[in-house]
Formats: C-alpha cells, structure tokens, sequence
C-alpha cells in the first residue's frame, strides 16, 4: 500500500541487529537472537490432500548445525507414528527447518512434533490435509496487514479461538520494514508491541531478525500451530510499493535493489511454511482450486505515477491523455507473462476437470474504487498537506475516470482485463481474495460489461486504514464511495480484523469479522458483514 514516508527525517537510529530502543513505556526484551533450543513453535503449510510442509526453528547450545526429525500422528498422544522426516539445518538457513512429510490421508486432521538431537521436542503443532472428492463446506481465514507495533493480533487469536477453520491463508504484509518510530509513530505505538532491530530492515540480518521479532508473538504462533497456512508476500515483506526493479522505499544508500529483493525472498522463505515455488493451485476436492499468486517482486512492471501530471498547465487535459495513453499500455503487468498464461491456464483446468468454483488471491485490490468530490470535505482542517494532495488527487483523477489507487490493478487495466477476459472464457465462477488497503471491500468484477466474478477485499489485523486520516463519520464515507464507484459493493473504512470465506457446491459467503480493540489483547469481535455469492451468477446476490 502506498505510504510516504521520508525515512531521513527520523530521529532515531539503532545497530543492526541490535535490541529495541529503550524507550520510555516499552517493556525490553532480551535480544531474539540469543534464544536457543525451539524458539518460534511450530507451523505448517503448502497442504495437499495426500502431503503437508511443515516448520520449525532449533538453534543448538553448540555447534555449526543439527538434525532434526519429525513425527506425524492422527492423536495428539503420538500413540502411533504415522510419517515423519529428517533435515538438518544450520545459520545457512537461519536454523529453520522444512519437511515435507508425503503418504497421508485426505481430509484428515494430523499432530506433529519436531525433535531434536538432545531428545528435546518442539511444541505439537495440528494440521489438516486436504480433502479429495465431493466437499459439502470448506472454510478459510483470510488475513493481511500485521503491522506488530500497531497493536495486538486478535484477529489470529479470534480465528484460533473458533476451532473451526480448515485453512488460514495470508495475503501479504504478514511484517513491516519500517524503523522504530515510523509507521507507526511512537505515540501511535502500543507499549510492549516493540519490533527489532530498531532499524529499518534492508540486508540480510535486519529481515531475519523482524521476522524472529513478529513470530515470536504468541496469537500468530497459536494460529500457525494450530492450522495449516497458505501465505503470498505483498510489498512489505521487502519495501513499500516495492516491483520487479525497485520500490518507493528503496533509497540509492541502501545498496542495490537486487540485492535487497533476493534477500527479502530468501528470508521469506526460511521463515514461513512455504515452498518455493512462486505460485501454485490447490484442488479442495472437486469444491474449489485455490490459487497462489506472486504479484510484486517477480514480474510486475513499474506503478504509473500521475503526480507529474498535476505540474502540467491543464491537468484535466494532462490526466486524460494518460488515461487514453499510457494508462492502456499491454506491456504494463502485475504478474508477468509466464504466470499470466499458467494462471489462465489454470484456470481453464479447473473448470474442465469440475472443480466449482475458481478462487484467486492477489496482494491487492482488483476492483475499481473512485474518490467523490465530497471527499475534499473529509479531511481534518490540520490534515498534513501530503494527505490533502492524495485526496485532492483521487478526486481529480476519478474526474478524468481514473481508478485512486495505480499500485492496485488500478494500475495495470489490460492486465486487469487479459485475466477477467481468460476467466469469462474458461466459464470460471470466480472469487478474487485479497488484502493491502487495510479497509473492507465487496467488489462485483465486470469486463466488457459483463459479469466476470465477485471479489472479497479484506481489512487489516492492525494497519489503521481511511479512518486515520479523516474526522467524518465512517458511515458517510463509505455511502459516498459505493455511490461513485460502479463496482464497488459495500465498504468499511474504520475497522479492523479478518475474513472468513465458507465454500459450499452452490454458495460462497463471506464474513467480515472486526475485532472491538488491537490496542489491547481481546478476541471481542461482531460480524461486520456478510456477502455471499451464489454458482453460476458472478455477482453478489
């Protein structure tokens, strides 16, 4: 999501790999990374029905590297070893461990247990395959925006705390890049919720250590231990607006580019329960195929930037000529070529092969929001001037028909229309999943205009979203939105939470669940709202 920030204009600074600042009100915590033996639980992923990913962390008293086994069982007692593995593991490596454990049942709930050379054992961690034949319900968590120092994860404990859920699935922006101090700001940051290093994460050292700093939070263990997890990066997983060659939040002194991206994705991948391919289907039996996508880093094109339009003498005309330009050009890409045609494909499959409906997580947002005119009466009378620019410019662009966000697929329309296009042709019922704004969509996807699918936007665990930068009620802000925006649905632009998707053959319903707090630990929550949408209409109903 895009956030400027002027990083330089900090006043704090920190040693890489370093302790939390000691700040006034923030409970201190030994380094992370003297903890030895199992230090962030245990978590499982990339679930088929016949095999399972699963993680750990073991960092030995002595020693360059150790091997680890671990144990797979229907009970939680362990009363009958059902399949396991070995690896060894290392700094190389950070000391994660992943095994793939192969040979188990469909559908079938599973415990497993790390253990280490000295005998110790790791937390039980359940898990659960996925299921093969016909599915009367299948129900998913949908998560995105964790920023750690905003406040507490209720939305992982509530999820964990229903019992109910066959898989979680992260959308991206699972961390946060930034320094101590900046977003949030120290006064917006709740005590206790401190992130290391101080600084903001750029090598190597600096992203493993936030990740060992996020991980270590008990509701996102308990959440991993206790259900598998399908989990894609956005941008702040390796920086702000970050694409293929570069990012708004890369600087010239932070080294190369390259650099940086490659060790954002080798941490990444040492520290989730993920494979390492860069995207992937899942069959939920003949109910759905779940697609994973990679929409940031591998083959996205450059975001268009319209601020340079607002120098010309007649902006009207200078935002219509991109509009009608540059705005259109094909080679403009969230995905790149290779996973367009293998996604399109995909999808095609699986309507062939019966499978009922056709779910696609992107990092960000797919359907088309406008800014009202009315927008300009949002803001505070204080509201910083960088802030008064954005709306201001999102109202003129709507003007011209433009989309407010060019990060999104607002950025990227042929792309946007070469996948819904794919969709319609293949006779997908599809349902788009995805994250970043950190406020609730309901989106109807047209192209053409005809219906191509419905697509259920998610708001954060803890980024703050709309409400942190007007003073009106959230109420009349999201009326106008829906009212100026074709697509768009319903909205909630104050709250914060999760999503929970049930898939039947005949029916998707989506809940929007807000939690009542993040600035305390609380699994009080309501339902904000349900969608649903029913096979064979593409439309919300």
């Amino acid at each position: 999501m895009t956030i400027r920030i002027d990083r330089r204009s900090l006043l704090l600074t920190g040693t890489l790999g370093a302790g939390a600042l000691a700040i006034p009100g923030f409970a201190q915590t030994p380094a992370i990374s003297a903890a030895r033996g199992f230090t962030h639980s245990v978590a499982s992923g990339e679930p088929m029905s016949d095999s399972m990913l699963l993680w750990t962390r073991y960092v030995p008293e002595t020693g360059d590297s150790a091997d680890l086994r671990v144990e797979m069982s229907a009970t939680a007692d362990f009363a009958k070893i059902v399949g396991g593995g070995t690896q060894v593991t290392g700094p190389w490596r950070d000391w994660t461990s992943k095994i793939t454990v192969g040979g188990l049942r469909a559908g079938t709930v599973y415990f497993y247990r790390f253990i280490a050379p000295d005998g110790s054992k790791s937390p039980v961690g359940r898990t659960k395959t996925l299921p093969e034949g016909p599915v009367k319900s299948f129900k998913a968590g949908i998560f995105s925006c964790s920023n750690l120092p905003f406040g507490y994860f209720n939305a992982y404990a509530h999820a964990t705390a229903q019992g109910d859920l066959d898989l979680a699935i992260h959308l991206g922006d699972y961390m946060y890049e930034y320094a101590i101090g900046n977003y949030p700001a120290l006064e917006d940051t709740v005590a206790g919720r401190v992130i290391e290093p101080a600084t903001e994460m750029v090598r190597l050292a600096d992203y493993r250590l936030r990740f060992a700093s996020y991980r270590a939070d008990p509701d996102l263990q308990k959440l991993h231990q206790s259900v598998p997890m399908i989990m894609q990066w956005d941008d702040h997983e390796s920086t702000n607006d970050s694409w293929e060659g570069g990012a708004q939040n890369h600087q010239n002194d932070e080294g190369d580019w390259s650099v940086r991206r490659a060790a954002s994705i080798q941490v990444y991948r040492e520290w989730m329960p993920i494979s390492d391919e860069p995207w992937k289907a899942y069959d939920i039996g003949t109910l759905a195929t779940l697609f994973r996508t990679e929409t940031r880093l591998l083959g996205r094109t450059k975001q268009p930037d319209i601020a340079p339009l607002f120098r010309n003498l007649n902006v009207t005309k200078a935002l219509t000529e991109f509009r009608d330009g540059a705005w259109q050009n094909p080679s403009m890409t969230m995905m790149g070529s290779q996973q367009e045609e293998w996604l399109a494909h995909s999808i095609r499959h699986s309507v062939k092969g019966g499978q009922q409906w056709q779910v696609v997580g992107f990092g960000t947002i797919m359907g088309t929001t406008m800014v009202p005119e009315a927008a300009a009466g949002w803001l505070a009378p204080d509201a910083p001037p960088r802030t008064r620019n954005y709306v201001m410019a999102g109202i003129a662009a709507s003007k011209a028909g433009l989309p407010s966000n060019f990060d999104s697929w607002g950025g990227y329309p042929a792309a946007r229309a070469r996948f819904l296009k794919g969709a319609q042709a293949a006779g997908a019922n599809l349902v788009v999943i995805s994250g970043d704004s950190h406020n609730g969509w309901a989106y109807d996807l047209a192209q053409d205009g005809k219906a191509a699918g419905v697509e259920f936007a998610g708001h954060g665990v803890t980024s703050p979203g709309y409400e942190s930068a007007i003073k009106v009620d959230p109420k009349q802000v999201a009326a106008a939105l829906v009212a100026s925006s074709p697509e768009l649905k319903w909205c909630d632009t104050s709250r914060r939470g999760y999503m929970v998707l049930t898939l039947t053959p005949e029916r998707v319903t989506n809940d929007w669940i807000f939690v009542d707090t993040i600035k305390a630990r609380s699994m009080a929550s309501t339902i904000g709202h349900t969608a649903t949408v029913n096979r064979g209409r593409n439309v919300m109903g």
